[in-house]
């Protein structure tokens, strides 16, 4: 009988603005957006918990944000800190287990079934690991331990900030039979409101429908949220992973018919690619257009140059380019996607790698 996993997900909190919060006394306690800026286009990258009480997130458009929260102080990133905080954080979680894998900057999964230290309590780790980050960063953690990832990063998200939260293997059904749908990881708005339609709003809800129901929905997929309604994942924590491109999607109901009512809809796409790369540190040469169309028919377009996308000014003026390439007309959009190929890792040169999307 194999022995029962021990995952713990890690999670700082509202790191990019936490650490700026950190290293300027003059903004704790107060309204911070990094990123962005309220008299150009764009949006805020990160917020704190003090302007996330007005509404403002990631994301966010940096006007909108300013209208919702007047004395929102807007704040450049430092990626260079953050990169360095992140690296500090890396070294204790190898403390503990190498089976560490890398999420973004602030966020990680750690298979700790077995660790360095012989601590046969997963909780005690995720508590001793919270308690080495601040004393080393001066930062606060969320974690969440249970026996696998998915049930691990939600129960990070329980008591955020600053807390933890344990799901153990006889709690793991009644925890996801009464979560709403809307909540689950790795389920988005335009999946939660097609759940909805199918009458389909709790846990309990999902797990009442037969695993050929949820494939011929929603394909592969559908595999995957038959196993957590369950409370299952199998998904190994990769310690190492090597990412071969950064890339969103958005899926859109009603479908989109005017061009542009699409441009807009790519300018948005186009901010959470940016948001993306900057918590992932990442950057690459190549640049990837993805369009499904009303009747699933989808094309692909790339673009390649020679320095980095790394500006949303210049992947904004790129992927608008690729869109206009496509025959447009008289045709609707149900989804759009961009991503980022050609990688460039932190200490590596450049590497020739194959997007996937």
């Amino acid at each position: 009988m194999s022995a029962i996993r021990k995952v713990i997900h890690v999670d700082l909190d509202a790191f990019y603005a936490s650490v700026e919060q950190r290293d300027n006394p003059a903004l704790r306690g107060k309204p911070v957006a990094v990123g962005g800026s309220p008299e150009k286009r764009g949006a805020v990258a990160a917020a704190s918990y003090e302007a996330r009480a007005f509404g403002v997130y990631s994301a966010t458009p940096s006007r909108t944000a300013k209208y919702k929260c007047p004395e929102l102080i807007f704040v450049p990133p430092r990626f260079e800190v953050y990169k360095g905080v992140s690296a500090q954080i890396q070294e204790i979680f190898h403390r503990y287990t190498d089976r560490v894998e890398p999420v973004a900057l602030d966020e990680a999964y750690l298979d700790v079934t077995e660790n360095k230290l012989g601590i046969a309590s997963a909780q005690q780790i995720a508590q001793e690991i919270r308690s080495d980050i601040f004393t080393t960063t001066q930062l606060t953690a969320s974690a969440g331990v249970s026996v696998n990832k998915f049930l691990a990063k939600m129960a990070s998200g329980i008591n955020k900030p600053n807390g933890m939260a344990v799901i153990l293997p006889h709690q793991a059904a009644d925890f996801v039979e009464t979560l709403p749908i809307e909540k689950f990881h790795g389920i988005g708005k335009v999946t939660a409101r097609k759940l909805h339609e199918m009458g389909i709003f709790t846990g309990a809800d999902l797990k009442g429908r037969s695993l050929a129901e949820l494939v011929g929905q929603f394909g592969k997929v559908g595999r995957f949220y038959y196993q957590i309604a369950r409370g299952e994942d199998d998904r190994p924590v990769v310690a190492d992973r090597v990412r071969k491109s950064v890339s969103v999607e958005t899926s859109y109901d009603p479908d989109l018919n005017d061009t542009d009512e699409i441009e807009r809809a790519l300018e948005k796409v186009v901010i959470d690619l940016h948001r993306r790369l900057e918590k992932s540190g990442l950057a690459g040469q190549t640049l990837i257009l993805k369009v499904k169309f009303a009747d699933y028919s989808q094309v692909t377009r790339c673009v390649t140059q020679a320095s980095a996308f790394m500006e949303v000014r210049s992947i904004q003026e790129s992927s608008l380019q690729l869109l206009n390439g496509l025959e447009l007309e008289e045709k609707s959009v149900r989804l759009l996607g961009l991503g980022i190929g050609k990688l460039i890792h932190e200490d590596t040169d450049f590497q020739q790698l194959v997007l996937e999307m």
